[in-house]
Order: structure tokens, then sequence, then C-alpha cells
């Protein structure tokens, strides 16, 4: 890790601390509004600085994150944890989003078979409405 002041673009901030698996992925995220810097919209190209503020979101969750060091690498997971800090309320919100999505599946059973060739037929009949 290097705690130099100086900054490093957003996208592969993102990318080294582990909340996108590629720089496409982080970049197109930035770019299409998921991610705020210190609350306003940025580029991909945005240089990151120690003590910036991000809200990252990825599906239904909703990271708030301080930076805390700067790298330019992608490291193991441990490492890549000690680059920010998540607010408690920002975990306190996951953790209830999480338990809401695990409620809201939980009435759901999957089927015990793979439907056999007739069920198929009913299958493409429904939704080709014939």
């Amino acid at each position: 890790m290097n705690d130099s002041t100086d900054g490093i673009r957003l996208d592969k901030w993102l990318w080294a601390a582990r909340f996108f698996k590629t720089r496409s992925l982080a970049s197109q995220a930035v770019t299409g509004g998921k991610v705020h810097l210190n609350g306003a919209r940025i580029k991909p190209s945005r240089i990151v600085k120690v003590n910036d503020k991000l809200d990252i979101s990825k599906g239904p969750y909703t990271f708030k994150v301080q930076v805390l060091a700067i790298s330019a690498y992608r490291r193991p997971a441990a490492e890549a944890r000690l680059l920010y800090d998540e607010s408690e309320e920002s975990i306190r919100d996951r953790e209830q989003q999480r338990e809401l999505n695990r409620l809201m599946n939980a009435g759901h059973s999957a089927p015990v078979t793979r439907p056999g060739k007739r069920d198929r037929r009913k299958i493409k009949a429904f939704i080709r409405k014939d």
C-alpha cells in the first residue's frame, strides 16, 4: 500500500479495493452513476485521494466508505479491506437489505423434478400465448 497524498484513478482504486472484479466493470459503474465521490457524480478518470468519501451502489446494496489508503495494485482481500473504512450506517443498512431479501425468498420452493415433454410444451404454449 502506498499512503501518499497523491491520488489514483477512481476506477483503478475501486478495482484494487475489490469492489469490482475488473477495471472495466468499475469504469462502467462510475459512468453509469453507481459511484459518487463526496456526493457528486464523477468520471472514472477522477483522482481519488485519502479521506475522500465514496457512495458505491452494487445491486441492491450501497456501500458508504471513506478512503484510508491508495493502492494501484490488486492485493488479497484482507489487504484490500485496509484501503477503506465503511460506516456503521452502511453496514447496518446492508444487513437489513440482506435480511429482507432472505425473507422475500423464504416462501419460494424449487420444482422437485425437471419438466417433462408435456410440461415443456405447456410452458412454450403459455409463453407464446398459442
